[in-house]
């Protein structure tokens, strides 16, 4: 289990804290976080190209020109796809580009992609993320960390801390809920608080399911000892 330090915003060690192997020491999976990003890429799109096909194109109630004696090929609609203004043989129409991926593949390129993070030095945990709102003291801060470009991870978002880093182009905040991947491969530092480190494994999936195992256990338990009895 690697031991980190805790700074704060003056890039000062008030203490350490241990991450979860099973979280930040995981291989990294190129194959899955290229599925990842390209699923959530896919997800961002709106789709809403279109263009018009011949049924669609107005006019073209009248033969363009006549049929013979021009010396052109012979048109029965200014509609058609081979006339100028006419309509597309094959137009591109609304359309949703978002498929499913499962959830355990999501989890595993999580931990691949804060486990990349981890092992290049480029994670670093904060004491805690407050702010009066202030945009220019939290770039003052960002500067003394040596962040130019970083995702910033809080145990839940707080109002003033978000106010003052919507307007910085080069760096996103979120609450542990916004964790993606996305994210933390496209900027060059992942800032996570300290109290956001319980929510990112859950995000990652451990220690999500033990309490259902131990239900199922329990009652598994429970109906052998009460066949037992029954005999």
């Amino acid at each position: 289990m690697a031991k980190v330090d805790v700074l704060d915003w003056d890039k000062k060690k008030v203490g350490s804290v241990d991450l979860n192997p099973e979280v930040f020491e995981q291989p990294v999976n190129k194959a899955l976080l290229h599925s990842v990003v390209k699923w959530q890429l896919a997800s961002r799109r709106r789709g809403t190209h279109k263009a018009k096909n011949k049924s669609e194109v107005s006019g073209g109630g009248k033969k363009p020109f006549k049929q013979k004696g021009t010396g052109s090929a012979r048109q029965g609609s200014s509609r058609s796809p081979l006339m100028a203004g006419g309509g597309v043989v094959f137009p591109p129409t609304p359309r949703d580009y978002q498929y499913t991926m499962p959830k355990k593949q999501k989890q595993v390129a999580l931990r691949s992609a804060l486990s990349y993070l981890a092992g290049a030095g480029k994670l670093v945990v904060v004491d805690s993320m407050t702010s009066e709102g202030k945009t220019k003291a939290l770039a003052a801060n960002l500067q003394t960390l040596g962040a130019t470009k970083s995702v910033l991870i809080d145990g839940a978002e707080n109002a003033g801390f978000k106010r003052a880093a919507r307007n910085l182009p080069k760096f996103r905040y979120y609450g542990v809920e916004g964790l993606n991947v996305y994210d933390l491969l496209k900027y060059d530092m992942a800032i996570i608080s300290k109290n956001s480190l319980e929510g990112i494994e859950a995000r990652c999936g451990i220690g999500a399911d033990k309490p259902a195992k131990k239900a199922k256990t329990a009652a598994k338990k429970s109906t052998k000892s009460s066949k037992k009895q029954e005999a």
